[in-house]
């Protein structure tokens, strides 16, 4: 799904953080310290990184204002002892997208850095979206309200059409399983999953293909794996 840096200094953490993201479909690369962080950085695209401020030879602050003077939109999230309002601040204000202190949660740094990674995917307004080196430029969707638009026409969406929506530009040309929607589902404000019946998401995707039908994108079945959003057949 995603290339991730951890950058950890703890043998145990970071080896239970790799393996915890590997196992949800994620490529991971690990830095045990500052210099080495920096190192994998310069010579290694990723989609995102997890960042330890207490990291021996070059500390994590260091490493995060050194990588937002050379990349800007790399989502960063800090992952750290240091709980104090101030180190918040500062973590924020040095460019990281989000702040997550130890001891933490494996299931809410997962939910917070698949949240990271979806909001760094949306288009930009005014942006394009590529899949398979095609433009679909018409298409344009909020990264935070539920809307959406095709050229200069907003999409009618519901909260569920809209998450779901999200979920697959996000992914673009990659498939998305049952179990990732209802996932991004249960984490929209107000709505319940329990009890969706097999048939209703086939409803709301639908819905859906039929809302993007000029958008020169299509909603694909995988049998047995879930959505893939791709360039529409000629």
């Amino acid at each position: 799904m995603a290339h991730i840096l951890i950058a950890e200094d703890d043998d145990l953490l970071r080896d239970a953080l790799s393996a915890q993201l590997t196992q949800a479909g994620h490529s991971v690369a690990c830095a045990a310290h500052g210099l080495q962080a920096r190192e994998l950085l310069e010579s290694t695209r990723f989609d995102g990184v997890i960042l330890d401020l207490g990291l021996p030879k070059i500390d994590g602050m260091a490493v995060l204002q050194w990588l937002r003077q050379r990349v800007l939109a790399l989502p960063v999230l800090i992952l750290t002892a240091r709980d104090g309002v101030d180190d918040r601040v500062n973590g924020l204000n040095a460019g990281a997208d989000d702040y997550l202190t130890k001891p933490f949660i494996m299931a809410e740094l997962q939910a917070r850095l698949a949240a990271m990674l979806r909001r760094s995917r949306m288009p930009a307004f005014g942006g394009s979206l590529e899949i398979g080196g095609l433009s679909a430029s018409k298409l344009r969707v909020d990264a935070v309200q539920p809307r959406a638009w095709l050229g200069d026409d907003e999409i009618e969406l519901t909260q569920r059409e809209w998450a779901l929506l999200s979920l697959l530009v996000a992914n673009a040309g990659q498939v998305v399983s049952r179990e990732d929607v209802l996932s991004a589902w249960q984490s929209e404000p107000g709505e319940v999953v329990g009890g969706v019946a097999s048939n209703a998401l086939e409803v709301y995707v639908h819905r859906l293909r039929r809302k993007l039908a000029d958008s020169g994108l299509g909603i694909r079945n995988v049998r047995g794996l879930g959505y893939l959003l791709e360039t529409a057949s000629p």
